[in-house]
């Protein structure tokens, strides 16, 4: 096997569009900047691409104090990062409540317009603590914005089997991974149980369970009127507990991962 990693994304902003750097920093809670903020509406709840498509078309792009947001029919707007000092909102993400930074009015006028709702931007910073399900944990594991785990990983010859099984094919992106692996197996990494990519080790912990957000294109933002692909999943993927398609991942330590990498299988 001569696996690699062969993509890397971030999402700075849960639910929002992806960044493709070449090389990422892996921290406790998952790839450095990766969903560290996230859109909540007006009682505090987080809301995501599943009830709203047009989310992925808000895009990012990280600056010296914070993310500039931009999407269709919008003007650019620069959102600063908070300060530790300023007024803490909980928050609640998959049941699971956070102390998170509130970001200026600004972003929630914006985002508000947006999305044609009532919506406000949080941040969670080093003080804002989320535990992982400690089904699947180890004393002391954090994770970000993300739904459940620090970092998501998903073989290329998974997707490349898929589209193979699709009249239209469909982007990675559709299942937002942080890692994509090239050089193995479709699944292969269904029975993987610690990796090493790069200098960094992970344990790989859960198959992750499917939703109806692998449905929208992030590029139109709109959903699949067929219910692609979800609905071909459900003919080979699925499992007592939905279907699944990548593996979640918790890092065991810290360090730099680059494109090119090569992923080691441990157990």
């Amino acid at each position: 096997m001569n696996a690699t990693l062969s993509a890397l994304h971030v999402y700075p902003v849960k639910s929002c569009a992806a960044l493709a750097p070449r090389e990422a920093q892996v921290e406790t809670r998952g790839l450095a900047h990766d969903r560290r903020w996230m859109i909540v509406d007006a009682n505090g709840k987080f809301v995501t691409g599943r009830e709203f498509s047009r989310m992925p078309l808000i895009r990012v792009a990280p600056d010296a104090h914070g993310l500039v947001f931009d999407a269709p029919g919008m003007q650019p707007l620069a959102v600063a990062t908070p300060s530790p000092d300023r007024a803490r909102r909980t928050v609640e993400v998959w049941g699971a409540t956070v102390g998170a930074l509130a970001a200026d009015a600004a972003a929630r006028a914006w985002l508000s317009r947006f999305l044609g709702q009532p919506a406000d931007l949080v941040y969670m910073d080093a003080a804002a603590r989320r535990a992982v399900d400690e089904s699947y944990a180890e004393p002391g594991d954090e994770v970000s914005f993300a739904d459940g785990f620090p970092v998501l990983l998903i073989s290329q010859a998974a997707l490349d089997q898929l589209n193979g099984k699709l009249a239209q094919p469909i982007p990675m992106l559709r299942f937002r991974p942080n890692l994509v692996v090239d050089g193995v197996a479709p699944h292969a990494e269904d029975g993987w149980t610690r990796i090493r990519v790069g200098e960094v080790e992970f344990d790989v912990v859960k198959p992750c369970t499917r939703c109806v957000f692998t449905t929208v294109d992030p590029e139109r933002g709109e959903r699949d009127p067929a219910g692609e692909p979800l609905r071909t999943l459900i003919t080979y993927r699925r499992t007592p507990k939905g279907v699944t398609f990548g593996q979640n991942l918790i890092p065991r330590g810290a360090g730099t991962i680059r494109l090119g990498d090569t992923v080691a299988v441990l157990a």
